[in-house]
């Protein structure tokens, strides 16, 4: 739905304000919904409402006056202390069965919290999808040629990140030397990052002589249009700072917040970005 009015229910980060700037710029009708006290202030510039995460019946009644056919949710939101959670009427319904879904894991209560839009009769549309500039390419993105031992490492790093995905941890896996050094589970990617430098030096690359690859991927159960893995400046700067040589993810299947800005310190860093594609 390319041209229909979108709503951007909006968390933290940078990532919603990059396509709202995108949307803005390519003409796209659309809003930006804020979440209080969490979306960042440059959204303020854009047209669109505040609400509190509890407000469901205040959201159905603005996506209704406004419009909007399509809803993207995108940016980080902490798990809520749901017993806690200021509510309207509607959320007081529906808040409970996104609770009871949460204890499925995150990607379970995203299923659940889009169901309850979707019933309303709006479309979920994946940040990938509102702004499609976002996504990793096929082949070297940029930095220099990964060298054979390095793509054996991202091949490697991917093999292990569907593995654990599969199992319902994380997205993120290090390796170096065809070596697992790390594994994401809750701890997020750039504290996965920071561990690396915890590790018997004889294992890990440096600086000066760079060693291992970053791979994100996606778990089979989770659905692309709610949260696809997604890096960053600062993932440049963590994985860099770990001594890797590379970043590595499926092509068309990786968010890059600020591309350019991204690419640009990749490659003042040597540090490659690479989009596998298995075909």
């Amino acid at each position: 739905m390319p041209d229909s009015k979108i709503a951007l229910i909006s968390g933290g980060g940078a990532l919603p304000v990059e396509i709202a700037r995108y949307l803005r710029r390519t003409g796209r009708p659309y809003i930006v919904i804020r979440i209080e006290s969490l979306s960042d202030e440059a959204l303020n510039e854009h047209p669109g409402h505040t609400l509190g995460l509890g407000d469901f019946m205040k959201l159905f009644e603005i996506l209704s006056t406004e419009q909007c056919k399509a809803v993207t949710m995108c940016g980080y939101v902490q798990r809520p202390d749901f017993d806690t959670m200021k509510r309207d009427d509607v959320g007081a319904r529906v808040l409970p069965t996104i609770q009871m879904a949460g204890r499925g894991g995150d990607d379970s209560l995203l299923r659940q919290l889009a169901s309850v839009i979707t019933a309303q009769g709006y479309h979920i549309e994946g940040a990938h999808e509102a702004n499609p500039e976002l996504l990793i390419g096929k082949g070297l993105q940029i930095g220099p040629d990964p060298s054979p031992e390095a793509m054996e490492d991202a091949l490697e790093a991917l093999r292990v990140a569907a593995a654990i995905g599969t199992l319902d941890i994380g997205q993120a896996v290090v390796v170096a030397g065809r070596i697992t050094l790390a594994v994401e589970a809750q701890e997020g990617t750039q504290a996965l990052l920071a561990r690396i430098g915890t590790l018997n030096p004889a294992l890990t690359g440096t600086l000066a002589k760079r060693k291992g690859v970053l791979a994100k991927l996606a778990k089979p159960i989770q659905d692309l249009r709610l949260d696809m893995p997604t890096i960053g400046l600062q993932t440049v700067e963590d994985a860099s700072g770990a001594g890797l040589c590379g970043i590595v993810a499926k092509s068309h299947a990786l968010l890059i917040v600020d591309k350019p800005a991204v690419f640009a310190r990749a490659a003042e860093l040597g540090l490659f970005i690479y989009g596998h594609d298995e075909h």
